[in-house]
């Protein structure tokens, strides 16, 4: 199972380079339901996963022209409060068992990941519906509160899920920004990398026990799909592109709440 778990990072890679986003999607069941490590943990090195190979496909996205540094750094600064409050205080404070009906116990575990799962149930059907009128126009004004009040947001539901956060950053720079699906893709790693980071130094803080020849090993193989991912991405349409996203997470997102609960 541990071979297959590194295969299985490989394709997360290649998703999160393909796609900006999505990498924490897979990594957390990776981590959970093949390598059999508690999610609360999970989700921390989902958090240095994400957070290094993004900061390599993003640096190769910025060669490429494709990333908004100005939107990228003004959506990253409240992101990095939230997730990193959100990891340091919030998740230690969740009780292990929230509540009992009947024979079922809501344990912390079942929670997180349920939520995880409900949250990209709702991410999901922006991306595949899409706008009905341009969301991708190059003359939308800067909106700064709207952007802020966004990284907030993201960055406390990143916080909770242990998430980079792309299924939900890569939406918001489309639809509610304005920008074209690849350079929200470029910037959204930017975003990830930044926040993903400064999260798990919450976790270190917090007193998480870490494997680091692991955590390591994992992420050479996450880096290779990145690579892989990103030469993709120059042989497929925009549009096609925002639709499979949106479709992968939404079939991710009824897999992870029917496991837990079911």
């Amino acid at each position: 199972m541990e071979i297959l778990g590194y295969l299985l990072s490989i394709v997360m890679g290649l998703t999160l380079g393909l796609l900006g986003g999505g990498g924490s999607i897979l990594t957390v069941p990776i981590l959970v339901y093949v390598l059999a490590i508690d999610p609360v943990l999970a989700t921390a090195y989902s958090l240095f996963v994400v957070g290094a190979t993004s900061v390599i496909g993003g640096w190769r996205k910025h060669t490429e022209n494709l990333v908004e540094w100005k939107i990228g750094l003004v959506f990253a600064a409240p992101s990095l409060v939230a997730v990193f409050l959100t990891r340091y205080y919030l998740v230690p404070a969740i009780p292990e068992e929230i509540f009992t009906a009947g024979s079922f116990t809501l344990t912390k575990n079942i929670a997180i990941m349920t939520f995880f799962g409900i949250v990209m149930l709702f991410a999901s059907t922006s991306m595949i519906k899409g706008s009905k009128n341009g969301a991708e126009s190059k003359d939308r004004p800067f909106n700064l509160p709207l952007i802020l009040i966004e990284g907030l947001v993201v960055g406390t539901v990143t916080g909770l899920v242990g998430a980079g956060g792309g299924f939900l950053i890569v939406p918001a720079l489309v639809l509610l920004v304005g920008l074209p699906i690849k350079k929200a893709v470029g910037t959204s790693l930017i975003i990830i990398a930044i926040k993903s980071l400064i999260g798990f130094l919450g976790d270190i803080g917090s007193g998480q026990d870490i494997d680091w020849g692991f955590l390591g090993l994992f992420t050479v193989f996450s880096a290779i799909g990145m690579f892989i991912g990103i030469y993709a991405t120059r042989f497929i349409s925009a549009d096609g592109l925002k639709k499979a996203f949106g479709w992968f997470v939404l079939l991710m997102g009824i897999f992870i709440i029917y496991k837990e609960l079911f």
